[in-house]
């Protein structure tokens, strides 16, 4: 009887891993093409809901570098929460700053890593600049979903492990002309999901 009991459990334990595996292994397959139909790199691409806010988690406290009279990385991409560091790798000084409502800051004129990271805490799109040298710009891209992540060289981008459900699928990029060019497009994730391709036709002139 005891055996018994242990292979139904073994069985039944079994039973749930497969289920919760075929439930969250959903990948959803995105390109991201510009008006012209020709791939666009470094778009951020991520799934919204309820239910994926709910599952959000802070990152690990990341770094966005400043060597060379840069920032690197140039685009951030973090979940709501998370705490990001500024050091400065340079010879000359620096004064990191955001204006944008998302989040607003100052680190005045330094070098070395500031004592104290900026934390994140409200979804949206912060712009950095350097008030010494105008030429530097960096976005982090604040999140408030755990299932993003960034386009290729060819434009393509796969959201691994994605629970079934309904979400809004949002495609970023710093080009874009304006944040009300963002696309929102409604979608039921699956077993079985078809490519979604997404066409970002307001980007920045490049001449």
């Amino acid at each position: 009887m005891l055996l018994s009991l242990k292979l139904s459990s073994s069985w039944l334990l079994g039973l749930l891993y497969c289920y919760s595996t075929t439930l969250y292994a959903n990948t959803v397959t995105v390109s991201v093409v510009d008006g012209d139909g020709k791939p666009v790199s470094a778009a951020v691409v991520f799934l919204e809901s309820t239910a994926a806010s709910a599952a959000l988690q802070a990152a690990a406290p990341v770094k966005i570098v400043q060597r060379d009279k840069s920032f690197i990385p140039e685009i951030t991409i973090v979940p709501r929460g998370t705490a990001v560091s500024f050091p400065n790798e340079d010879t000359v000084r620096h004064h990191v700053y955001s204006f944008s409502p998302v989040k607003q800051f100052e680190i005045k004129l330094y070098v070395g890593t500031p004592t104290e990271p900026v934390v994140f805490e409200q979804s949206g799109v912060a712009v950095l600049g350097c008030n010494i040298h105008d030429e530097m710009i960096a976005w982090v891209v604040v999140l408030d979903t755990p299932y993003y992540a960034s386009s290729d060289a060819a434009g393509m981008v796969n959201l691994s492990n994605i629970p079934e459900g309904d979400y809004t699928l949002r495609v970023w990029h710093k080009d874009l002309l304006s944040e009300t060019d963002i696309p929102s497009i409604a979608l039921s994730v699956t077993a079985t999901n078809s490519p979604q391709r997404v066409i970002l036709p307001q980007l920045v002139p490049m001449f």
